[in-house]
Order: structure tokens, then sequence, then C-alpha cells
């Protein structure tokens, strides 16, 4: 049997956030399976190893994705060095623990930028190069926040739904070019996301610690499918509540 016809093309990615967690096993998950790699990090340096090893295939660049000139870059850098970007994962972000009357607006807008906009211009930047392409696949990771909403994290909950509404409307819109849009919805894993990649708002107050507190637990703790079931049970049982009233109503 001839093995080159049942060799696979191999795919070329970026992938955001690669210095820890999902980002850098999903980076190491690429490369070991003979694919090509732009792996990005605000600090690149932290992806030595990652270059090192796989000289051939793993290219690293500094993204910050509240940066738009970086954003420009890091795709112009992976069209120059590998000449596509088949799947884009957009994977840089941060949890913000905070009620919303503790947070600023230095919080808010800094965890939509990175969370929500940031993934939005990634996507805006490569879309035109997958439509020529005709084909393409856009992975946004998500969290249970983004479809169930925490007290005490109600900033990070409402850029995870703006993420997520964008994401199933997208799916839709470049359907018929060939390109895929997934969205992943992690448990509970052992990565630095309740460390590193949590913040809390500069303000307490104290009538907010019990939710606060709840909010990080659940961070901590979180059982993301039993949450999600009990999110669809409860729409469906008001769904069904007000149903009559719904249909009665008249312009």
């Amino acid at each position: 049997m001839n093995s080159d016809k049942n060799r696979v093309t191999p795919k070329v990615w970026l992938i955001t956030g690669c210095s820890t967690g999902f980002g850098r096993a999903l980076a190491e998950a690429v490369l070991k399976q003979g694919d090509y790699l732009l792996a990005t990090a605000r600090k690149p340096e932290q992806l030595r190893a990652l270059t090192k090893h796989y000289p051939e295939t793993a290219k690293a660049v500094r993204l910050d994705v509240t940066v738009s000139q970086d954003i420009q870059a890091a795709v112009d850098t992976a069209i120059a060095t590998f000449g596509r970007i088949d799947v884009l994962v957009n994977n840089a972000g941060y949890g913000l623990i905070g009620a919303l009357e503790e947070v600023n607006d230095t919080d808010i807008r800094r965890q939509f930028e990175t969370n929500f906009f940031g993934a939005l211009r990634l996507i805006r930047t490569v879309l035109p190069l997958m439509r020529q392409q005709g084909s393409g696949h856009i992975v946004n990771m998500s969290s249970t926040a983004g479809l169930v909403g925490f007290g005490g994290s109600s900033i990070y909950c409402g850029a995870k739904f703006a993420l997520e509404g964008t994401s199933e409307a997208l799916a839709k819109e470049v359907k018929s070019f060939g390109i895929k849009v997934t969205l992943i919805e992690p448990g509970a894993f052992r990565t630095d996301f309740n460390g590193r990649s949590l913040a809390a708002a500069e303000q307490s107050i104290d009538a907010y610690v019990p939710v606060s507190g709840a909010s990080l637990q659940w961070f901590k703790e979180m059982d993301g499918m039993s949450l999600i079931q009990e999110k669809l049970e409860w729409v469906k049982t008001d769904l069904d509540a007000w149903q009559q009233v719904t249909v009665s109503t008249d312009y």
C-alpha cells in the first residue's frame, strides 16, 4: 500500500495564549501530530522549548490580543512562514471575579478587550484568507459561563455570552465558504486559570462577599455539564410556564 495516498496534508494553526494551560497543551498536540504552528503569547520567550523541539514546524511570535498591530503582524508572519492559516484558535483570555457594582470601567474594558474584542479582531483578520482558500476552522475557547450566568462574575459572563452569540451567528455566515466555527466550553482541568489567569475587582464591597466568594468557588470546582443541564431545564420550565401568555399577546 502506498502510504503517500493515505497521508493527510499538514494543517497550519495559529493559537493564542500558548504559554500555559489549554493553549500550551494544544500547541504541543498539534506539533506532535506533524502540523505547522504559529504559537503566540504576550511573552514569546516562554515558547522557546516549543520552537527548539520543533524548529521546522513551529514559530513563536509576540501577540497581545488587545493590540491590533500585534494581530496583523502575527497573521502576516503565519502567511509569510507557512503560506496559509487553516485553523485559528482563540484561546487567550482570563477570568474576572467581582460583582457588577465592584468592577470599574478599566476592569470591564480590559475583560472585553481580551476575552471578546481580541478574538473578533483575529477572526476578522483571518476570514478573508480563509474565504480565499475556500476552507478554514475557527475555534473559540469559551466557558460554562458563556451559557450560564454566575453572580460575582457578571462581566466575565458577559464577555463569554457575547463570544458565544457571535460565534453561533458567525458559523451560519461562513458555512457556505467552507469555514467551520467551533465553541469549546471546557469543564474543570488542571490549568493555571485559577491562578495567573484569574483576576479580581480592585474594589471589594462587603455586601457582595457571599456571591463573589461563591463565584470563586465555582471557578475552582466547576461542574460545567451539570450546570448547563440545570440552565436548559430552567429555560424549558420558564417557557412552559409563560407559553400561553406569550402566544396570546397582541400587537
